[in-house]
């Protein structure tokens, strides 16, 4: 049961290396891993909100948090760093990280976890690139955990001294309550989306270190109040560090990887 989030009933996730031609597996010897969540009706969940639902959602929090601090620590023993990012959909995280990837390819080692409920076309995009990318497919789950990222590292075995992205699945909620080990939540806005989001979805903008605005280039075209969207960004979080690049045109983009060199 995932009160947590409200991830639909017998969810199967399912981990594919993409270097193996699609076979669906999680583990070398390709067996498949079943992510299940099992759930009580709204109903139920809302007559016992104030005792075991409390104590279920702290204890599947908990589990997660365990699994996410070894992640994190495995992250450290080899020089790794992890990001995740995160997004509603559509706001161009796989665009920006082709883009990202297919520019410091020859500087820095990247590795990416893919996070989708279904296909792989964006893993297809990202090993296009001649990047490692492992595909993690929820189902009708809402977010990536802990221990889909173990599972997935395994399969993806990134290089010491690198950096591994994680594309969570696209979802301004759940994502920001599962930490994955990650060094820095990164979130991701496009001026497409409104700039009312930072303080219409809290949460995940309190707890990114980053935001970066998408798609600057359409800015001409659209009724996008930047530096209002700022404002309420730091409204929210006084100590987030904003972006504004395009993927497109590359605006913007000399920052950001700055600052991932520094971090790296």
């Amino acid at each position: 049961m995932c009160v947590t989030c409200g991830c639909s009933d017998n969810n199967e996730t399912t981990i594919t290396n993409l270097e193996h031609e699609h076979h669906t597996h999680t583990l070398a010897d390709g067996t498949v891993i079943t992510h299940t969540h099992h759930h009580e009706k709204p109903a139920d969940i809302h007559a016992k909100i104030h005792n075991t639902t409390i104590s279920l959602e702290q204890e599947i929090l908990g589990k997660n948090n365990l699994l996410a601090a070894q992640n994190r620590g495995w992250f450290k023993g080899r020089n790794i760093l992890a990001l995740n990012l995160m997004s509603s959909p559509g706001a161009g995280k796989t665009t920006l990280l082709t883009r990202t990837i297919n520019d410091l390819k020859d500087k820095l080692s990247i590795s990416v976890i893919e996070g989708d409920q279904e296909t792989t076309n964006d893993a297809e995009k990202i090993k296009a690139t001649g990047c490692k990318v492992v595909q993690i497919n929820t189902g009708t789950g809402c977010h990536l955990d802990a221990s889909m990222i173990e599972r997935g590292l395994q399969e993806l075995n990134p290089p010491l001294n690198s950096v591994v992205m994680i594309e969570n699945v696209g979802n301004l909620v759940c994502p920001a309550l599962f930490d994955l080990g990650e060094q820095a939540k990164v979130v991701i806005l496009s001026v497409t989306e409104g700039e009312d989001k930072p303080i219409k979805y809290p949460h995940i903008f309190r707890n990114s270190e980053i935001m970066i605005l998408t798609k600057i280039d359409l800015l001409p075209y659209l009724n996008f109040d930047v530096q209002r969207c700022l404002e309420y960004a730091k409204q929210v979080n006084p100590k987030i560090q904003i972006f504004q690049v395009s993927a497109t045109t590359g605006e913007g983009l000399e920052g950001l990887y700055n600052w991932l060199f520094k971090c790296s």
